[in-house]
């Protein structure tokens, strides 16, 4: 009778800005690259087994899956140091017995943001957070997406870490504001 291997999964954490927010880094991909899954509670993650079961740890508040990483946001009377440890062992474990992370109904309806029919300022902002404000804000452990661009006003979405961090506001206002205003004339 032959077994099969288990798989090898090496799993690290990251601080982010957000204080109640960690990211719990895989060595391999666990979603779609370009995808991001956020369950900003336990009703959201019907379609997501994984977030399903960080749910049952009582201090667990937010579920954000992105390319390799985790993020968990937690309450804010648990402690890192003291629920880090057990975070890591559960994940590490789940991963290791290759249990399904998203239904696949759920991984087949995930919506892409690009669109042909764009307008040319819509398509610069999009390249502008693609190039400049993902990469920052993915290391932190949160994603941005865009979701509108109507007289001169752009609405993005921040998700994962980014989720009520303290700094967001200023991110949003100091950053990519700046950013795009500075770079695309139209915003206003």
């Amino acid at each position: 009778m032959q077994t099969q291997a288990k798989k090898y999964i090496t799993l690290y954490t990251e601080a982010n800005p957000n204080p109640n927010s960690m990211k719990f880094v895989a060595n391999y991909m666990l979603v779609p690259e370009g995808t991001t899954f956020d369950f900003p509670d336990r009703e959201s993650a019907q379609e997501a087994p994984i977030a399903q079961a960080l749910f049952e740890f009582s201090y667990v508040r937010r579920v954000f899956l992105m390319n390799n990483f985790i993020t968990i946001t937690k309450d804010e009377q648990a402690d890192w140091f003291e629920i880090v440890p057990e975070l890591k062992k559960f994940i590490k474990t789940y991963l290791e017995e290759e249990k399904p992370l998203l239904s696949r109904n759920l991984v087949q309806n995930f919506e892409t943001e690009t669109n042909s029919q764009d307008s040319e300022v819509v398509r610069k902002i999009k390249n502008i957070l693609e190039e400049y404000v993902r990469p920052a804000v993915e290391t932190d452990g949160g994603a941005i997406h865009f979701r509108s661009f109507e007289e001169g006003v752009v609405k993005v979405q921040l998700q994962g870490s980014c989720s009520g961090c303290p700094s967001s506001t200023l991110t949003l206002k100091a950053g990519i504001e700046n950013l795009l205003k500075r770079m695309v004339p139209e915003v206003t």
